[in-house]
């Protein structure tokens, strides 16, 4: 399917591994133009060389830019750099598992600067271009866990709730426009931020299939899949959303999470 995202230009927050990389690579592979972001310009430059050297992609269609996107400077930096930016995927996040009673005012506060604020900053400073065009595409990506707010990580859960209620309202706030406001909302995932999780947790010297197993049996007994999904499958519902082609798709929470939600709607 031709999702007729040829020259676009997209921005994708937090892209250089795991899910942004994936979404950077799905948008590439439609013919889209690419922003690759990362905190640091080794990370970016090693992502644009594997993301050219997986998708062929043309000359002038990738572009980096290093620097920590949750602070308000670097936003402003790279869009005005980059002022004519269509589609905006808000990808950076952070997240860990900590008790409530040991998480800190200063987490709470990095955790939504970090996953609130970014998007937020982004998704004004790109606003304006978009409105100019009549046309644009904004996208969280958010969590299955705010819906379901992990006990083990609150203060995650708190920021991907925070994340649906921005979205829902630029949407209305949008109504009538060409630009789309959404929510992706992954499922557990096998991203390198899981990885790393993964080989915390399982000091033991386990397996990966050992703890996936046993997390999909005792953390995650919903999931209707029992797997972690691939950045991959995540990133085929956003090249989607990103497009013209889900013009009427708009105010949204899309979730990609292998069931682990118990609700039909």
């Amino acid at each position: 399917m031709d999702l007729k995202l040829k020259d676009k230009l997209a921005l994708v927050s937090g892209s250089t591994a795991g899910i942004g990389y994936a979404i950077a690579k799905a948008l590439l592979a439609e013919g889209a133009r690419v922003i690759v972001n990362g905190r640091s310009q080794v990370a970016v430059d090693q992502a644009l060389a594997a993301l050219a050297r997986e998708t062929g992609a043309a000359p002038g269609s990738l572009q980096g830019y290093a620097g920590d996107l949750s602070q308000a400077a670097v936003a402003e930096a790279l869009v005005a750099a980059h002022p004519a930016i269509e589609i905006l995927v808000n990808n950076l996040g952070i997240f860990e598992p900590k008790a409530f009673e040991d998480i800190p005012d200063a987490d709470w506060l990095r955790f939504f600067d970090v996953n609130v604020m970014s998007g937020v900053r982004l998704s004004r400073l790109c606003l304006p271009a978009m409105k100019r065009a009549n046309w644009g595409r904004i996208i969280f990506i958010s969590s299955e866990s705010a819906v379901q707010i992990p006990a083990e990580m609150i203060h995650y859960g708190t920021t991907k709730t925070a994340q649906l209620a921005v979205s829902r309202g630029l949407a209305e706030s949008l109504a009538g426009t060409g630009i789309t406001v959404n929510c992706v909302l992954p499922g557990p995932t096998r991203s390198r931020g899981v990885d790393e999780f993964v080989n915390a947790l399982a000091g033991d010297g386990g397996s990966f299939e050992d703890f996936e197993h046993e997390f999909f049996a005792k953390v995650r007994p919903s999931s209707l899949i029992k797997r972690f999904a691939s950045p991959g499958e995540v990133a085929s519902l956003v090249a989607y959303v990103a497009s013209p082609l889900a013009s009427a798709t708009t105010g949204a929470a899309l979730r990609v999470d292998g069931g682990v939600v118990k609700s039909a709607f």
